[in-house]
């Protein structure tokens, strides 16, 4: 591995989904007082990440601090909305982080292990949760129209990681968040509840 100069790593929120079996687009659901999509982006910047692009698709509504962008074709699943999040990368992006708005428990502690292990010459990391990886997701530039070209489904960038094993940096991320994500009403329970404990 070499090390890689950071310029600035763009952040991807993806938040386009329709939210069906939870009743709601996911992007507009209120967590903490907060709603997911504006927590999402709040991760993304905290950790590090300039810009922060949102895709959006079942749910249009105004974002602070972040580019927003609209997936026409949100229903196809994530694929299409990767895509579409990964063509208004800026050029002077030297990697992406890629989130799920539905993951309100990770930290920006694991997106800054992300960048430091890209610094330290990753060419892609991926955060591990007890030894399994979730996200987020850091892809280096030199990758991003491989895995845009890659993408297909609801599948989003599990499928090129898997093809591509020799490039992935798994870093743990046990203990700076949790990748429970919100499906139902019963999983944003579940989540609450473990986020008071936290505290």
């Amino acid at each position: 591995m070499t090390d890689h100069h950071i310029t600035d790593i763009t952040g991807i929120l993806l938040a386009a989904g329709a939210g069906r079996r939870l009743g709601t687009p996911k992007a507009l659901v209120e967590f903490d007082g907060e709603r997911l999509v504006d927590r999402g982006v709040r991760l993304l910047t905290e950790g590090g990440c300039h810009p922060v692009v949102v895709v959006l698709g079942a749910a249009t509504t105004p974002v602070c601090g972040a580019v927003t962008v609209l997936n026409p074709d949100w229903e196809t699943g994530m694929a299409s909305s990767l895509r579409v999040g990964l063509t208004a990368m800026p050029e002077s992006a030297s990697a992406v982080v890629i989130a799920l708005v539905d993951q309100p428990l990770i930290r920006p502690a694991a997106i800054e292990r992300l960048t430091a292990a890209y610094r330290k010459g990753a060419a892609i990391a991926v955060a591990t949760y007890g030894g399994k990886p979730r996200n987020p997701v850091l892809v280096a530039r030199e990758y991003v129209a491989e895995l845009s070209e890659s993408l297909t489904g609801d599948a989003g960038a599990r499928p090129f990681l898997r093809a591509h094993p020799e490039l992935v940096t798994e870093v743990p991320c046990d203990d700076v968040g949790d990748p429970a994500d919100i499906d139902e009403a019963a999983d944003l329970t579940a989540i609450r509840e473990a986020a008071h404990k936290r505290e």
